[in-house]
């Protein structure tokens, strides 16, 4: 590696050409990173004690041996972001001097001439700076002041154009200009193709741009170091493929995320949002065995995260083409619930492969939907769903696919639960459901099930029956009677008095009998969710909870709960464990009124964490468990010994108190070991368990 101090200008006016290699990220910068170079490129312009402004590092490598009669081109490592944006502000500038030559070789001819083409030479090498795919072709247009092309780069464009405008705003003066970029530095640092390794030079380095995203770093992991005819055609075959189903906006916002759920898929464990890379190289290790070669590994790597990427574009970005199924994403996605994907995404390649018919997979899908929609509904947390979704796959019996599905589901434990007909329908006359996160969706879902023929709800606005306003008009006070305040803060957002109206505003605050018989009211509407409010005669408190329980069972068929006979359940249901026989009576630490009375007010705060947390008595400790145990304790003679079921590493315990006993002997499960000798230390310890079961209900804070 050989690394020099050079003028930008300078750099670009000596080097032959510099082409971004195929497996590099495309061009990334916003309106943001261009605005901040520009404010940089001005301040200098306008400062002469500025001598100098550094922009970061342009890291190369020679694309192949050069000759006498040819430079070979620089393979561009890191500094693509740079070099594209100062090339687009360059072209703009060039534009913009016209005939003039506002600053000492800043004339057009020069600047294009010297920082942009190569002007003796044709066709690609007429270039300074080649990008790959769809950047490459809008750059070259740009420069070559040709037509861009239909399917051109956003954000080559947008950026362009906005150098456009600031040139133009007259905000500051060309020569200020020209001046600025003269003073622009970068790191010269050329790499040596025998000697250094770009892939962990790519790593390492702290650029100044838009940070790499996990997905950049991972396709650059795959391809770098691939010959480069083989790096060509699996980018083309699988790579560019991936791309464009993702579209250039939809690739930088959910790649990533994509990539997570892939390796939750591969691996049954769930990857830190900022280490997914790291959790894609130790993939790639581990499916490295039993490859016949390392070409033919990476091939079968990056063809599976193809098909998988295809999957997820189905159901997370719209591109599904049966409309039965699209719809059923369509709904899911509403929902937001992104943890559900890993599971999805496993079910999906089984629909593609043909194990898993459609009409199993839609069910699954709407079993999905019921679930999350359920749990809300009854105020379930939903910290722990990541965990349940990221560990589905493992209770599928595949030659009874959609039966092992409605079986684990209905066999989820308390905090994991599917919550029951009675749970839900009791629950949602009650609910807050104007303030629910996506009311529009709830009441399309009322409005539309069974349709053949969807109804665009999205053209109707959501209708309070009894008005919100909390002055109501006398009309609606005798309606109501002395305790109308009451009704209203208890029905106001409630099920029963929620609808869909294309007359909200002729609705207003006018009385019921006014907004049933009116032009467009309720006896001449249209919508399913409206059927009955024509033969109402008064609404009050009891025909909001009439109208409540009779969508409350019409929400049970729309957010249908898998069904199963008891005994095919069974078959399911995981052997009991016999239960202990033993009791406090068996830890003769317990029976002094002082351990006495500090365990009791451990126990009464561990019980109330959750209501999944139980209790049980072993012969040589005390566990709490959710599934498994989270906190176990030893009972001694002057303290409660208890090990936390989590590594070391994850406990947050700034007081210092815990100690780390990961291959030591002891009773107890986990490798965190905390005392508790009076009840002046019991918050602070309730607070470190607390953490031991948020990791086993799945906490996705950290995550």
């Amino acid at each position: 590696m050989k690394a020099t101090e050079a003028k930008l200008l300078d750099f670009l006016k000596k080097s032959p050409q510099f082409v971004i290699p195929i497996y590099q990220r495309t061009y990334s910068w916003t309106e943001k990173e261009c605005r901040q170079l520009w404010e940089d490129v001005v301040r200098c312009g306008r400062n002469d004690h500025i001598p100098v402004h550094f922009i970061g590092s342009i890291v190369y490598v020679e694309s192949g041996l050069s000759q006498v009669t040819h430079q070979a081109p620089l393979l561009v490592i890191d500094g693509q972001q740079r070099l594209t944006t100062v090339s687009l502000l360059l072209t703009a500038l060039a534009e913009a001097v016209g005939e003039t030559e506002p600053f000492e070789g800043f004339s057009q001819r020069k600047i294009r001439n010297y920082f942009l083409l190569n002007p003796e030479e044709i066709g690609e090498r007429h270039f300074k700076l080649l990008l790959s795919q769809t950047d490459k072709d809008t750059l070259t247009a740009l420069v070559g002041k040709h037509p861009q092309p239909d399917n051109h780069s956003l954000r080559v464009s947008e950026n362009y154009a906005a150098f456009q405008k600031w040139i133009k705003s007259d905000v500051v003066n060309l020569p200020t200009l020209c001046k600025g970029l003269a003073k622009l530095v970068v790191v010269d640092i050329a790499l040596n193709r025998d000697q250094d390794n770009p892939q962990l030079i790519f790593e390492s380095m702290n650029s100044t741009g838009k940070e790499l995203s996990q997905a950049d770093l991972i396709r650059n992991f795959i391809l770098m170091g691939l010959e480069p005819a083989l790096q060509t055609r699996l980018y083309e075959q699988f790579w560019r493929p991936i791309e464009m189903d993702f579209g250039q906006e939809a690739y930088g916002t959910h790649f990533d995320g994509f990539m997570r759920h892939y390796l939750t898929v591969m691996s049954g464990e769930i990857p830190n949002t900022n280490a997914v890379y790291e959790a894609f190289k130790t993939h790639a290790r581990e499916t490295r065995a039993g490859a016949v070669s390392d070409d033919s590994h990476v091939e079968m790597l990056v063809s599976t995260i193809r098909d998988y990427s295809r999957y997820f574009c189905a159901m997370a970005l719209g591109k599904e083409i049966d409309h039965e199924l699209n719809r059923a994403f369509h709904d899911l996605r509403e929902l937001k619930v992104d943890v559900a994907y890993p599971f999805l995404l496993e079910l999906y390649r089984d629909y593609a492969t043909q194990y898993l018919s459609k009409s199993d997979f839609v069910s699954a899908v709407r079993w999905v939907e019921a679930y999350v929609f359920r749990r809300a509904v009854c105020a379930i947390p939903t910290n722990s769903m990541n965990k349940t979704f990221a560990t589905f796959s493992k209770a599928l019996k595949k030659d009874r696919y959609l039966e092992s599905i409605a079986a684990h589901f209905l066999l989820l434990p308390s905090y994991r639960r599917f919550p029951s007909d009675d749970e839900y329908v009791r629950d949602i006359q009650t609910r807050d459901l104007y303030n629910f996160r996506s009311r529009s969706y709830w009441l399309r879902r009322f409005e539309n099930h069974g349709r053949k023929e969807v109804v665009p709800v999205d053209e109707y606005t959501v209708e309070h029956i009894l008005p919100q306003n909390e002055n109501l008009n006398t009309a609606w006070q005798e309606s109501l009677g002395a305790e109308w305040k009451r009704i209203q803060q208890t029905w106001l957002h409630t099920l029963g008095n929620l609808t869909l109206t294309g007359y909200n505003s002729e609705y207003s605050d006018r009385p019921f009998i006014v907004k049933r018989d009116m032009d467009g009211g309720f006896r001449q509407s249209p919508l399913k969710v409206n059927q009955g409010l024509g033969q109402v005669h008064v609404w009050d408190e009891s025909t909001i909870i009439e109208r409540a329980k009779r969508l409350a069972k019409l929400a049970v068929q729309v957010w249908e709960s898998p069904k199963l006979d008891d005994a095919i359940l069974a078959a399911y249901r995981p052997r009991a464990e016999p239960s202990s026989s033993y009791t406090i009576d068996d830890h003769p630490h317990l029976i002094t009124p002082a351990m006495l009375s500090l365990f009791e007010a451990f126990r009464k705060e561990v019980l109330a964490l959750d209501p999944c947390v139980s209790e049980e008595f072993l012969k040589l400790y005390v566990a709490y468990k959710a599934e498994t145990n989270f906190v176990d304790i030893v009972p001694q003679a002057k303290r409660l010994r208890l090990s936390l079921n989590m590594s070391f590493a994850e406990i947050s315990d700034p007081k210092g108190l815990c100690k780390d006993v990961t291959r030591l002997g002891r009773w107890g499960n986990g490798d965190v070991e905390v005392g508790l000798s009076s009840l002046e230390e019991l918050p602070y310890v309730i607070g470190l368990v607390r953490q031991a079961l948020e990791k086993q209900l799945g906490d996705t804070s950290n995550t």
